[in-house]
């Protein structure tokens, strides 16, 4: 693989982004005015939560949508030939599909800092002080990789970018509901733990919490870990023999 032609890929690709302003919105805006809604609307103590419980389901809500872009990017690439190209040029695979992992781990560290900066504005103080953060951003990082493999899932069977943004939601509403910011149920919490951020929300909790030398958090960061590797790997594999038609 070839370092210097990954890079120009990552940079290509981040310029994409910043010439869209839809994924640019969903992507940094989005977790802005998310955490800002959420912040002042459900984060008051007398309706039983507070910014400090939201926040660690706010990032992990925030990294979910990245199935959605990936899965919208990888569809018209194809549907505009761009993939039959990539063929005829010196680029290998691995140097295009590694450019969108980086990109999107890139772009999950920078949500994480958005929602972080946000919530700080609106009250949050967490017992982990500014470190917590530079934890918070490897663990948003890894969990972005299982994103970019549902994604990437999402356009194997997607003949349309549309089509894709409707079929991603099979994997982002199971996610939100049983694995940000919506309270569980000892019922809820069985469903929850089969999904990758379930583990993401409970080791930002405890880091936020003061808690990071907990065991839970290694447990925590060793499932979305293998788990987020796993689904990217899948992901690959399956676009690579089935996605590309």
């Amino acid at each position: 693989m070839n370092l210097q032609g990954l890079m120009a890929l990552v940079k290509m690709e981040l310029k994409k982004l910043i010439r869209e302003p839809a994924n640019l919105f969903l992507m940094l805006l989005f977790p802005m005015v998310l955490t800002l809604t959420f912040g002042v609307v459900f984060g008051d103590p007398e309706l039983g939560m507070d910014i400090n419980v939201l926040v660690p389901g706010l990032i992990s809500y925030a990294c979910i949508f990245i199935i959605m872009t990936i899965a919208q990017s990888f569809t018209t690439e194809r549907q505009e030939g761009l993939l039959k190209r990539m063929n005829t040029t010196p680029m290998t695979a691995g140097e295009f599909m590694g450019s969108h992992i980086i990109t999107n781990m890139l772009i999950a560290i920078l949500q994480v800092v958005v929602v972080f900066v946000m919530a700080v504005l609106i009250g949050f103080r967490p017992n982990s002080g500014v470190e917590g953060i530079f934890l918070a951003l490897p663990i948003a990082a890894l969990f972005s990789l299982s994103s970019v493999g549902l994604g990437l899932i999402t356009a194997t069977v997607s003949k349309t970018p549309e089509a894709a943004t409707g079929i991603s939601f099979v994997f982002i509403l199971p996610q939100m509901f049983f694995g940000t910011f919506i309270p569980l149920t000892d019922t809820t919490r069985q469903i929850a733990m089969f999904m990758p951020s379930y583990y993401v929300v409970d080791a930002l909790t405890l880091i936020f919490g003061g808690n990071w030398t907990n065991a839970n958090v290694l447990l925590d960061v060793g499932v979305i870990s293998i788990v987020s590797v796993a689904i990217v790997t899948v992901g690959i594999l399956l676009f690579k023999k089935y996605g590309k038609a």
